[in-house]
C-alpha cells in the first residue's frame, strides 16, 4: 500500500529571552500545558498553517518558523497522525487567552515542574537536540517511543 489516511497537524515553540510561550488547556479532560498548534487545512501550506494556528490561539503573528522535526504515530483506524514541529523567536503582537486555553510565558527551567501533555518531554527533546523524529509505535499492545 502506497497511500494511507493521514492527519496533518503542527505545533510551535515560541521563545523570548529565556521564556517559552505555553498554553494551559482549560478542557477538564485535558487540562495540561502544551505549545500552540493545530490542524493543517486542505490545500494550506505547512508554514501558513502553523502561523495561522499560532495567531488564532495566542494573538501573535510569527515569522520565519523553522521546521525542526516531526512526531508521528498510527491511529486506531490504521491511519497516520503527523505533527510538524516548528520553532521561532520572531513574532509581533500581544498574547491573548481564549475559552480553550490560558496563554502565558514560562521560564524554560520551570517548564517540567508543570502538568504537561502526555509525551511532552519526549517531544520537547526534538525541539532542543539534533534529533528530528519522535515516533510512537505499538509493540504487543504497549505504546513505545523512538527518538531518531
Amino acid at each position: 500500500m502506497r497511500t494511507e489516511k493521514t492527519t496533518l497537524t503542527n505545533i510551535c515553540t515560541i521563545t523570548s529571552k529565556n521564556k517559552l510561550l505555553v498554553e494551559q488547556r482549560t478542557n477538564k479532560n485535558w487540562a495540561v500545558i502544551t505549545f500552540p498548534g493545530g490542524h493543517v487545512e486542505p490545500k494550506e501550506s505547512f508554514v501558513d498553517s502553523v502561523a495561522r494556528e499560532v495567531y488564532e490561539q495566542t494573538g501573535l503573528t510569527i515569522y520565519d518558523p523553522v521546521l525542526c522535526g516531526v512526531k508521528q504515530f498510527t491511529t486506531e483506524d490504521d491511519g497516520r497522525y503527523i505533527v510538524f514541529l516548528y520553532k521561532t523567536s520572531k513574532f509581533t503582537g500581544h498574547i491573548k487567552s481564549s475559552s480553550e486555553s490560558e496563554v502565558f510565558w514560562i521560564d524554560q527551567e520551570d517548564l517540567f515542574s508543570t502538568k504537561l501533555a502526555s509525551g511532552f518531554k519526549e517531544m520537547y527533546e526534538i525541539f532542543t537536540t539534533p534529533s528530528s523524529e519522535l515516533y510512537y509505535f505499538e509493540d504487543n499492545g504497549n505504546w513505545q517511543t523512538q527518538i531518531k
